[in-house]
């Protein structure tokens, strides 16, 4: 649990938690259907009085749902037995909380007991109105320019505000692989990857002996892709059994589309994928479906 100090928000979990569910709140879903979907971000917490955050799992949903106006019966009751059976206090107890921290965190659970009495009214919150188009397709090429070897930080208003950007130095390019949405709104790709070369890449290079890499998932808004400067150069027909044989079962992008991790991260090659999956292939052509041509 990680328990720094009293407050509901002092451990990484209940920080975790809470972006998630500000994620969530996004979809335009009632708010059985939302718990429904946060139950699924962590089922061992929310399932199990035994973890050690189930009750963190719950008092913190419950408060950002009351915060939200997303109203959720089940939720509220849940955080209320909890604050009332003292079964909060009891788990921080067994973890080693003080008899000073568990004073100062039952004050804590007693002004949430206040938030969350009252049921939440369902004010409006804003919601997608529909899922997020894809600006890319599994099989998408795609190329962008690298100042010592990393891609342009979307973050910023542009690359001239980014003091980490010195003028463009190399290319690099990735080959989409993998695309979905998260709870049926949210979007996500999955590249693999090449380290920075110095020439331009072209679809024929491409297709020469280099080291592609499996890469995280990540997001990507349009204002991204342009920040970015990525250019589409082509389309390969990535063969889906190659791909699995080759890298094994590709886990969904979930975790990157709920943190709204930017696809730029996947371009930088600082973020090693911890993963038992293999890693790399020498030729695009491994995982491409038989007679593709570039």
């Amino acid at each position: 649990m990680g328990v720094w100090s009293t407050g509901l928000y002092s451990g990484d979990f209940a920080l975790d938690l809470r972006s998630t569910i500000k994620a969530i709140a996004r979809l335009p879903y009632g708010g059985d259907k939302l718990v429904e979907i946060l139950r699924q971000t962590e089922p061992a917490a929310a399932n199990s009085p035994e973890d050690e955050d189930h009750t963190t799992f719950w008092l913190v949903a419950a408060d950002q749902f009351a915060k939200r106006g997303i109203v959720s019966d089940h939720t509220r009751e849940t955080a209320l037995k909890i604050i009332d059976g003292s079964s909060d206090l009891a788990m921080l107890e067994k973890l080693g909380m003080d008899p000073a921290g568990l004073k100062k965190r039952r004050k804590v659970l007693e002004e949430l007991r206040v938030r969350i009495a009252t049921p939440a009214t369902g004010k409006p919150r804003s919601v997608l109105k529909k899922p997020q188009a894809y600006l890319m397709e599994v099989g998408d090429v795609l190329i962008y320019p690298t100042c010592e070897g990393h891609c342009i930080n979307p973050y910023f208003a542009s690359k001239e505000r980014d003091r980490g950007w010195k003028g463009q130095d190399g290319w690099s390019a990735a080959v989409i692989v993998d695309r979905g949405r998260a709870f049926e709104f949210l979007a996500w790709y999955r590249p693999l990857t090449l380290e920075a070369m110095t020439d331009k890449p072209t679809l024929s290079t491409l297709r020469g002996e280099l080291l592609w890499k499996f890469a995280r998932a990540g997001t990507c808004s349009a204002s991204q892709f342009q920040k970015m400067e990525l250019e589409k150069i082509g389309v390969l027909r990535v063969d889906r059994n190659k791909l699995t044989q080759t890298f094994g079962e590709i886990p969904p992008g979930t975790s990157a589309a709920i943190h709204d991790i930017s696809i730029a991260n996947s371009f930088n090659r600082t973020l090693p994928v911890k993963t038992k999956q293999k890693q790399t292939i020498s030729q695009i052509a491994e995982i491409l479906a038989d007679g593709s041509d570039a």
